[in-house]
């Protein structure tokens, strides 16, 4: 039961206290219906399908196929708009990602990237689909699947919380360069982002070439974090050469085997400290070492040094685990003449995972993969509305009160999870209103002409990458 505290400014209150609007919280609300609105202003064709699929998607409990979210309240349509809201519907992406940056949360600029893969095995009429490895999936006793693979860039927060904040994602081409992509990806982030005197920080996982994207993003104003394997070579500054010494200079020193505790020289900068989850942590860093790389030249013809912080990090345990725990290596690039804060590093790095929340519960709390759209444009379209519905809902944290099942342990009001916002979320919407217009009544169609046939769709075969 729904009770109205302020009429003029659309705010309602369950009456066991699910959606809070007294005091600060009515600054969360209108921020929720500017970005609401916004977002409609975001939509271009069927745009008010687009939104009402929106709202049911965040809101709806497990569902079968697409057509079950017209069943919902929410959805004030038929179930032909659902289909048709995705074959015919648009988004102004760019629009859309200056939206999601400006909803950015406070603290320091940290993002993360990685790429996730939206399975289409067996989809050979939509074209588009590459071959991508999958960690849990395997086709022909292969850890690869096929489909179509989307590069999402999201904020972070260094709280101890599962949130994001998506701000952009990119469905990549059948052997294309990942890290050129999420290079250009970070380039139009940082046109985005406020001017601001912290440098903003990305993480990568170790799937990335370290090399490439610091030279990628060696003109901009960001730090690369990449996360490295433990059995890599990287190599010290040559020394100086020696007066009157002849022959051709040397471009590699002292040789540095991550594996070989025997090659490491003197740390440059050590940090020991103390957390509450991992228990005594020591970071230890190497300024101005590089690997081997074979991608870029100097205009002399050699192959370039890039240059690089190589860090350490070992903590004492693991949160929820009883194994021992690895050594984490890291490589650092930032602007020339900045040194990496070693607290900051690891923080980061360890808070990188927090992607993966946001894909197991896009994945199987907000439908993202439940669709089998026929072109890549309608899964583009479905991914945006996956990203504005996650973003609603982290705009709603502040508004609304735990509903935890009987067997769950209660939890702060700033400690709430996806999953938990998502149970209120209704009575938010009862509270924010929608945008969207109601829906026109229509005649009956005619459907197709009798005696005429389509034939059959064309095969696209999935496409593999090439070395």
């Amino acid at each position: 039961m729904l009770r109205v505290l302020n009429g003029s400014r659309g705010c309602v209150v369950a009456a066991c206290g699910s959606v809070r609007c007294s005091g600060g919280e009515h600054q969360g609300l209108d921020a929720l219906v500017g970005f609401r609105r916004d977002l409609y202003g975001c939509l271009t064709r069927r745009r008010d399908a687009l939104v009402d699929l929106c709202d049911a998607l965040v809101v709806s409990g497990p569902v079968l196929s697409l057509p079950y979210l017209s069943l919902d309240p929410v959805f004030r349509r038929g179930h032909g708009s659902v289909y048709a809201a995705l074959a015919q519907g648009g988004v102004q992406a760019d629009r859309l990602r200056d939206l999601l940056a400006a909803q950015l949360p406070a603290g320091p600029p940290l993002f993360a990237v990685d790429p996730s893969v939206w399975v289409r095995g067996d989809a050979e009429c939509s074209p588009g689909r590459g071959v991508s490895c999958h960690r849990s999936r395997h086709s022909a006793g292969q850890p690869v699947v096929a489909g179509w693979c989307y590069q999402w860039v999201v904020g972070m927060e260094l709280a101890r919380n599962s949130w994001t904040a998506p701000v952009d994602a990119r469905r990549l081409a059948p052997g294309e360069n990942s890290n050129l992509a999420a290079a250009a990806q970070i380039q139009a982030l940082l046109g985005r982002l406020p001017p601001s005197d912290q440098v903003p920080m990305v993480v990568f996982d170790g799937g990335y070439d370290s090399a490439q994207l610091t030279v990628e993003l060696g003109g901009s104003r960001v730090q690369v974090v990449v996360r490295i394997r433990s059995d890599r070579v990287f190599f010290l500054p040559p020394p100086a050469r020696a007066p009157g010494q002849v022959g051709r200079p040397r471009r590699h020193g002292a040789r540095m085997a991550l594996d070989d505790p025997a090659t490491w020289p003197a740390p440059d900068a050590v940090l020991t400290c103390d957390d509450e989850q991992y228990g005594h942590v020591e970071a230890s860093a190497w300024y101005g070492l590089h690997p081997k790389q074979r991608t870029y030249r100097d205009p002399d013809g050699l192959l370039r040094v890039v240059p690089g912080t190589i860090l350490r990090v070992h903590v004492s345990r693991l949160p929820g685990r009883s194994r021992a725990p690895k050594t984490l290596w890291l490589w650092w690039a930032g602007p020339a003449g900045m040194r990496p804060d070693l607290d900051m590093c690891w923080r980061a790095s360890i808070r990188r995972f927090d992607i993966e929340h946001t894909f197991k519960f896009g994945k199987q709390i907000l439908h993202w993969t439940l669709p089998r759209p026929r072109t890549p444009r309608q899964a583009d379209l479905w991914t945006w509305l996956q990203i504005a519905g996650y973003t609603q809902l982290r705009l709603a944290r502040p508004l609304v009160a735990d509903l935890r099942l009987p067997w769950e342990q209660p939890v702060a009001a700033a400690c709430l999870t996806p999953s938990r916002v998502r149970r209120r979320f209704r009575a938010v919407l009862a509270a924010t209103g929608t945008p969207a217009g109601g829906p026109k009544p229509c005649g009956r169609s005619p459907g197709r002409p009798k005696g005429t046939r389509r034939g059959p769709a064309p095969r696209y075969p999935a496409v593999k990458a090439t070395a």
